[in-house]
């Protein structure tokens, strides 16, 4: 794992400024549903919160410890189908947002409710934000969340060989990431277990950090990245899942906002999937903000686009 230091300009710039001989923290404000719905229904008052799943119609493991970092317990929430039998299912790995500095996996988990019920078990991830460590901690901790699950396949009824990854916004792209490095030494690599999915979700977030339509990532990317785009060149392209598409690449699923930004990459990586006879799949929903996928009704949009899709890659019949 290659060591990340902070210099003390590139610290002042993007940390805060100096006040009083002390250094300040930026403020990020909390991203999560609530705050999600009560800031777009400002715009769009038809809106509405995502409705709870009954408990009883899964089976649910929260908080359970995958990996120790930095003196810190990460963790992930596992949803299975309820069932008794010991069927295998298909596993989508879920990724959450937040600029790479906010959010929770619990952002995910109406989402990977939902999929439990479809016949998906459905984990969520907790990783290191920016704030705590920067880049490639969070890329780094997905990938042992996906060995784990890999893992541990047997006891939480998993197919180990049809795992998907899906995320949102900045999950997005590091879903995409994660999914386009799969065992790859650039990144910690663990012979012994491997971290590639079979399949890619990406909700609305941009595949390159250097892409002309990338422009507006600036402070929380500079934050996570340990620099500007000027400063850590380096860092801002080799986090671009636009950069290690290949043959292999696995079968993706684009929806997205109506909101240009965080497009970057995406024509040119479903240029370079349908060159190479690569299956996917892309939706832009009418009139939608970023951030649609955390309220109704958009989200039921997300969840028919995103089953459907993983049906047909993993050959699922249904009713």
């Amino acid at each position: 794992m290659k060591i990340l230091f902070y210099c003390l300009t590139v610290s002042n710039l993007l940390l805060g400024t100096i006040a009083n001989g002390q250094q300040q923290e930026p403020e990020f404000k909390p991203y999560s549903a609530e705050s999600t719905f009560q800031k777009l229904k400002k715009d769009h008052p038809f809106i509405k919160p995502i409705k709870s799943i009954d408990g009883t119609l899964l089976r649910s493991k929260e908080n359970k410890t995958y990996k120790k970092a930095g003196g810190n317990k990460l963790k992930l929430d596992i949803y299975r189908p309820q069932k008794t039998s010991k069927d295998r299912f298909p596993a989508v790995i879920l990724v959450h947002g937040g600029g790479w500095l906010t959010g929770s996996k619990e952002n995910q988990r109406a989402m990977a409710q939902h999929l439990s019920q479809n016949g998906f078990v459905a984990i969520t991830v907790a990783y290191r934000l920016g704030l705590e460590a920067p880049y490639p901690a969070a890329v780094l901790d997905i990938k042992d969340a996906i060995k784990w699950s890999r893992k541990n396949a047997r006891k939480y009824n998993i197919d180990p060989d049809r795992i998907a990854i899906l995320g949102a916004s900045a999950g997005a792209q590091l879903a995409t990431l994660v999914g386009e490095t799969a065992d790859s030494n650039i990144y910690e690599v663990n012979p012994k277990v491997s971290d590639n999915v079979q399949a890619i979700v990406n909700i609305d977030g941009i595949v390159s950090f250097i892409h002309p339509e990338a422009a507006a990532e600036g402070k929380m990317a500079g934050i996570w990245l340990n620099g500007s785009k000027e400063d850590n060149f380096r860092n801002w392209k080799e986090a671009s899942p636009l950069e290690y598409l290949s043959p292999e690449s696995p079968p993706t699923l684009f929806i997205n906002s109506t909101q240009p930004r965080f497009h970057a990459g995406r024509d040119e990586m479903i240029a370079y999937l349908k060159q190479n006879n690569i299956y996917y799949e892309q939706y832009t929903i009418p009139g939608t903000p970023h951030s649609f996928w955390l309220v109704e009704p958009w989200f039921q949009s997300t969840l028919e686009y995103t089953i459907a899709f993983l049906n047909n890659v993993f050959e699922i019949k249904t009713e």
